[in-house]
């Protein structure tokens, strides 16, 4: 059942992404404005088609950087779909066959670690978002979870926003599953955060019943403390702690997307 299950949505998912590529094709956007657009109806389209239910609490802000807990593909996709946004990523996304096209026509700003003078690229990058008046997301985390703890936050990005005088608002995701999968089906399909080959973890993940996506975001930007203007350590780990007390958040109502 499961097996089946997996193929049906597969297969849809292939019409949704083949969709994407001819509107992406013959529309062509240009603008930030334009890709952020495009990309949050994607979103909306996919979330619909795949039977995920989207709940928030909190209103995603109008500007600035939004900075989240990460437990997989799904985080971006449920970020989108609540509002237009641009993402951060990592340059290696680019050279991803399709997907890689996708990401960058959606307007990801990528962001080279470890080079010579990407800091003030990425400085830049979030600047011209902010610029176009569109939020700007990322993950400090850095890598996937399985969401029982938020992973220590890595400080480079945080603090080029920071010093772009960008402000820094902290959301948080998770996820519930409100349907009986069975033995063999669990969160741990939903959260991308092992080893397992992307390709097998999103068919397994496709046979998933009952995914519901839960966020919230704080009600106004972090208000640093004056020793993380000047310590970068320290405003890491008080945007993590941002992100921690949003936790404690009692569970959001019915809202659809």
């Amino acid at each position: 059942m499961h097996f089946g299950r997996s193929v049906g949505r597969t297969l849809k998912l292939a019409a949704i992404f083949a969709y994407a590529t001819l509107e992406l094709i013959a529309k062509h956007p240009s603008t930030r404005q334009q890709r952020a657009e495009w990309l949050h109806h994607f979103c909306l389209r996919a979330i619909r088609w795949m039977g995920i239910a989207v709940r928030w609490q909190g209103t995603f802000p109008e500007r600035g950087v939004v900075i989240a807990n990460h437990l997989g593909y799904l985080d971006v996709i449920a970020l989108a779909a609540v509002h237009r946004c641009v993402f951060i990523g990592k340059s290696e996304i680019r050279r991803w066959p399709l997907f890689g096209w996708m990401t960058t026509m959606s307007g990801t700003l990528y962001v080279k670690r470890g080079r010579g003078g990407s800091a003030e690229r990425a400085k830049a990058g979030m600047q011209g978002v902010s610029n176009a008046g569109i939020p700007l997301v990322f993950f400090p985390e850095g890598t996937t979870s399985l969401g029982d703890t938020v992973l220590p936050f890595h400080s480079g990005l945080l603090s080029q926003a920071m010093e772009a005088g960008q402000p820094i608002t902290a959301a948080l995701i998770r996820y519930r599953l409100t349907e009986d999968n069975g033995p063999y089906l669990s969160l741990a399909d939903v959260c991308f955060w092992d080893d397992t080959l992307l390709v097998k973890h999103i068919f397994r993940m496709l046979a998933v019943r009952g995914i519901e996506v839960e966020m919230r975001f704080a009600d106004a930007p972090i208000a640093f403390s004056d020793a993380a203007a000047s310590e970068r350590r320290i405003a890491a780990h008080e945007t993590r702690a941002a992100v921690l007390q949003l936790r404690n958040a009692a569970r959001p109502g019915p809202v659809a997307p």
